[in-house]
C-alpha cells in the first residue's frame, strides 16, 4: 500500500477531491497547511507573503493504483502550463493499516475492495 500526499492551492482542493471521489477513491483526509515553494512565496510591492495557504490531501492506495492516482490528481490540480505554486505529489509506502472501531489489520486487497 502505499500514501499519496499531495499539497493543492486552495481553489483546486474541491476539483481535486471531487476527481479522486470520480475516479473511485472516495476515501481522503484533508488538511489546511501554509509555506512555500521554489517560488519563495510571494511578493506584494515590499511586502514578502512566504507562508502560503494551501490544503494538504492524504491518500492510502494499493501499489497497482499509483499512476491512475497521481493522474487523477495531476489532471485536477494544474492552475496551467509551468505555473509556479501548484503544489506537489509525495508517495511514501505504508507498512501496515488498522481500523479503530473494529481493531481490524487491513490488507492490500481488503483497502481496494473498500474503494472500488
Amino acid at each position: 500500500m502505499l500514501m499519496i500526499r499531495t499539497i493543492v492551492r486552495p481553489e483546486k482542493v474541491h476539483e481535486v477531491m471531487q476527481g479522486l471521489l470520480d475516479a473511485g477513491y472516495p476515501a481522503v483526509t484533508k488538511i489546511s497547511v501554509v509555506g512555500r515553494g521554489k517560488q519563495r512565496g510571494l511578493r506584494v510591492g515590499d511586502v514578502v507573503y512566504d507562508e502560503l495557504p494551501k490544503e494538504m490531501l492524504f491518500v492510502v492506495v494499493p501499489d497497482t493504483d499509483k499512476d491512475f492516482v497521481i493522474r487523477a490528481i495531476l489532471d485536477h490540480a494544474k492552475t496551467g502550463e509551468g505555473k509556479f505554486g501548484d503544489g506537489k505529489i509525495f508517495v511514501s509506502a505504508v507498512e501496515e493499516v488498522y481500523t479503530i472501531s473494529s481493531g481490524t489489520k487491513e490488507s492490500e486487497p481488503l483497502l481496494a475492495a473498500k474503494e472500488a
